[in-house]
């Protein structure tokens, strides 16, 4: 690092450069994510493309004060680096280091946290009608979302509420077509033709809406961004302005494959090259293995259909996009809409797979409920990401699904402990379910390498002993068992440590759970969700109910927001790990 960008360490002092000052500062803090995202890894291609962008908009905006809210986030390194972060960027996405979003305890620059899309405009509005409140109307509130984000409902919701106020608000569209995955969608269609020139009279949705629309403007031209916002600083109410940017932009291999340099992992900073990693030998990643077998069995059953909102890459939904493309659908970042799709098309006797990570599901609870479970409508939904999923910290984490989902009647939750159940699971599923059902799975690799083996029908509610035992039983929920296996191995008590493997939280396996009170007076509960109200508390509520006198001492990830960190460090502090749960079952058995 040299040059320009080592003089800046607040806005105020970039408002002091030139505007030929401002191109280089933008050539090297290009360069400075560059180097530090291809050897600590994170999300590349997005904040590459809105360099310009992100120093326009600090430099004619008047930060803090002005109030600038970006949305997801993944666009946001250049910002953080510009306020004060830059020496400290080099710990982003690490334990007790920078989030990698926006995060309001983390800078007074960071406005609103965000991780989740789509909430930008509502955020940014609600600040803008607050500083409307307190008579603070020359204050500025600028939202900056992408065209993946702005096909959300909620992104309309808060256009439509805009439109019919006096609000200071300016909303910038970062069109780059595409999220992490090419944007879908008639919306896309549309932006499309504003991108090449094509505006019919009386065909803009955004002037439809009460905003004054500028664009489209290139979003790589710096001294034509600072041209037009400075203008559209000048004016008042809603602003709506088109910039078209390049995903990966300044790195080759990042403008040509965009969807694998959202998020690289580490690579060669000065050509791209993605580092070889040696994968033979390993198991394959959950969600391949979700994938794959989908598409097994779509082959055999022209009855199933599955849909994914925004994630046919990371859920590995596009297996199946590839191979059955009229049975397959991105429906993109509308969450809601997945859900309540999936329940119409199983109204009409189809067996959808609805494929979403964890912590995206939370946004269609409502749809969860009210369109498939009190209809008793049989959705299969697959929720990858389940458990603390690392670096990407608390938007992300699928900790809460357990809890959020046992509460509703009808559904039925599963966790497979490896990738042979999680096949079972898929095909029993088709086979002729009658109630929704969920099915929880981990990010990243799983524990066999063998694991295409034949189909085989699963007994629902039905967990399994995998090792006797007569002074302490340990139940665990999906993959927890393999730490759990782990630790056991690690204590030289052979023959006092029973282990089960429940594989359901609801049903729960209440059979085998008597079976288990009436052996065992200590009993030990571990799962990578949130204690408060998940596989642990429903082991105590049957307890209670059956009277059970011994002791249970319930482990899982505790009532807090756990932050960002690899997924061994964030197991470790909610004691989980292979060494906790050893130090736990050591001290009780």
């Amino acid at each position: 690092m040299a040059g320009i960008l080592e003089k800046i360490n607040i806005p105020e002092d970039l408002r002091k450069l030139g505007e030929d000052e401002l191109i280089q500062l933008a050539v090297e803090l290009r360069r400075f994510i560059i180097d530090i995202v291809a050897t600590k890894e994170g999300h590349l291609g997005a904040s590459l493309g809105v360099i310009e962008l992100t120093i326009a908009l600090h430099y004619i905006f008047n930060t803090p004060e002005d109030l600038l809210v970006w949305d997801v986030g993944h666009q946001a390194y250049g910002h953080k680096i510009l306020t004060g972060r830059m020496d400290d960027f080099e710990t982003n996405r690490q334990l007790h280091g920078l989030s990698g979003f926006p995060k309001r305890d983390e800078s007074e620059y960071d406005t609103f946290g965000v991780g989740h899309s789509s909430t930008s405009i509502s955020a940014a509005l609600g600040m803008a009608i607050a500083s409307n409140l307190k008579g603070e109307t020359e204050k500025q509130h600028i939202a900056v979302i992408g065209d993946a984000s702005i096909a959300s409902g909620m992104a309309f919701e808060g256009l439509n509420h805009a439109g019919v106020t006096n609000a200071n608000l300016l909303v910038i569209l970062n069109d780059n077509a595409i999220g992490i995955d090419p944007s879908v969608g008639a919306l896309k269609e549309y932006l499309t033709r504003a991108r090449v020139g094509y505006k019919p009279a009386r065909d803009n949705i955004i002037e439809a809406l009460n905003f004054k629309y500028f664009g489209p403007v290139d979003g790589h031209d710096l001294k034509g961004l600072l041209k037009v916002l400075k203008e559209m600083k000048a004016i008042k109410g809603p602003k709506f302005l088109h910039v078209i940017t390049k995903k990966g932009k300044g790195l080759k291999k990042a403008e040509e494959d965009q969807v694998k340099y959202h998020a690289p992992g580490k690579f060669e900073p000065d050509t791209g090259e993605l580092l070889k990693y040696d994968t033979d030998g390993l198991p394959l990643k959950y969600q391949d293995v979700f994938g794959l077998s989908l598409v097994e069995l779509a082959r055999k059953n022209k009855k199933i259909i599955g849909i994914t909102p925004a994630m046919p890459t990371g859920s590995s939904l596009k297996y199946m996009m590839e191979a059955f493309p009229e049975r397959a659908f991105d429906v993109g970042i509308a969450e809601q809409h997945a859900v309540t799709l999936s329940a119409g098309i199983a109204t009409q006797g189809f067996t959808v797979f609805c494929a979403i990570y964890s912590t995206f599901l939370q946004r269609a609870y409502d749809q969860l409920i009210h369109d498939v479970a009190l209809q008793n409508l049989p959705v299969i939904f697959c929720l990858d990401r389940a458990g603390l999923v690392g670096e990407d910290g608390a938007t992300h984490h699928g900790v809460f699904d357990i809890a959020y989902a046992r509460a509703v009647p009808n559904l039925i939750i599963a966790a497979p402990s490896n990738e042979v159940e999680l096949r079972n699971l898929l095909y029993t599923a088709q086979l002729g379910l009658e109630n929704p059902l969920i099915i929880r799975y981990p990010r990243g690799r799983g524990v066999l390498k063998e694991w295409q083996l034949p189909f085989k029908e699963v007994e629902f509610g039905k967990g399994e002993c995998l090792r006797e035992g007569n002074d302490l039983a340990v139940l665990s929920i999906g993959n927890m068992a393999i730490n759990v296996q782990k630790a056991i191995a690690q204590i030289n008590k052979p023959g006092k440590i029973a282990h089960y493997d429940m594989k359901f939280i609801k049903p729960l396996d209440t059979h085998l759970l008597k079976t288990i009170f009436d052996k065992f007076t200590r009993i030990i509960t571990v799962e990578d969700g949130v204690i408060t109200g998940g596989f642990g508390s429903a082991v105590l509520e049957f307890a209670a109910k059956s009277g059970f006198r011994g002791d249970i001492e319930v482990l899982g990830v505790p009532d807090e927001f756990i932050e960002q960190g690899s997924v061994d460090e964030l197991q470790e502090i909610s004691g989980i790990s292979v060494e906790g749960l050893r130090q736990k079952m050591k001290s009780m058995s």
